[in-house]
C-alpha cells in the first residue's frame, strides 16, 4: 500500500516537474506555427518577381495597335515570324504600302534586309495625298522607290532611340525623330500611331503621314 502511495507521489512530482517545460514547448511552437505567414509572403513577393521582370516596355504601343488583328497572321505574334513585306501584307491596315511595295519591286529587297526599321504608313496616311498625284507615283517606279526606301532606316531602332534622333535611310536622305514614352514623331509632321511592332528582321513603326524625301 505503502508502495503504490509513493509511486503516485513520484508520478504526480514528475507531472508537476515538466509541466513547464511541456508550456515551453507548446509556446515555442506556437512561434513556429506564425513563421510560415512570414515564408508565405516572402512566396508571394517571389511570385511577383517574373510579372514585373515581363513589363520590360518592350511591347507594340499606340492607338492604332488596337486595330492591329488579334490572332492569325496578321496578328502581332502573327507578324513577328514573317520578314516584314511578308509581315506588312497580313495587316489589313497597310495594304495600300503593301500595293506600293509591289510595284517598286521591294518585296525581296525588303524581307531578305537584316536588322532594318520601317516607318510603315497607313492607308489613311496614303489617302491624305491627292489620288491623281498618289496614282502618278505609283506608276513612277523610280520616284516610288525613293520614297519608299526613304521610309527603311538600316538599323533596328528601339523607341528610346527616337526620342531625339536622326538616322540615314536606305535612301540615303535623313530622317529626324522626337518624342517620348508613347508619343513619337518623324520629320515633325508623321505621328508613329503605334510603334515597336517587331517582325522576322524589322522592327516597325505605323506611322499617320507619308515621309517624303528632301
Amino acid at each position: 500500500m505503502n508502495n503504490m502511495k509513493f509511486r503516485r507521489t513520484a508520478i504526480a512530482v514528475t507531472a508537476a516537474a515538466l509541466l513547464p517545460f511541456s508550456l515551453a514547448a507548446c509556446s515555442d511552437s506556437g512561434d513556429t506555427k506564425a513563421a510560415p505567414p512570414a515564408a508565405g509572403d516572402e512566396a508571394k513577393t517571389g511570385e511577383s518577381n517574373p510579372m514585373d521582370d515581363s513589363m520590360t516596355g518592350d511591347e507594340p504601343f499606340g492607338a492604332a495597335c488596337a486595330g492591329v488583328p488579334k490572332e492569325g497572321a496578321g496578328s502581332f505574334d502573327g507578324m513577328a515570324k514573317d520578314p516584314v513585306a511578308t509581315a506588312a501584307s497580313n495587316n489589313p491596315a497597310l495594304s495600300t504600302l503593301v500595293t506600293a511595295v509591289k510595284q517598286a519591286g521591294l518585296v525581296d529587297t525588303l524581307n531578305n534586309a537584316k536588322d532594318i526599321t520601317v516607318f510603315a504608313p497607313t492607308n489613311d496616311a496614303f489617302a491624305k495625298i491627292p489620288k491623281a498625284d498618289l496614282d502618278k507615283v505609283l506608276a513612277d517606279k523610280a520616284t516610288l522607290t525613293k520614297i519608299l526606301t526613304y521610309h527603311v532606316v538600316g538599323q533596328k531602332l528601339t523607341p528610346k532611340q527616337l526620342e531625339n534622333g536622326s538616322f540615314e535611310t536606305l535612301q540615303k536622305g535623313m530622317v529626324n525623330t522626337a518624342g517620348s514614352g508613347e508619343a513619337y514623331k518623324v520629320n515633325d509632321t508623321s505621328n508613329v500611331v503605334c510603334g515597336n511592332v517587331k517582325t522576322a528582321n524589322a522592327n516597325v513603326y505605323i506611322v499617320d503621314t507619308v515621309l517624303m524625301p528632301k
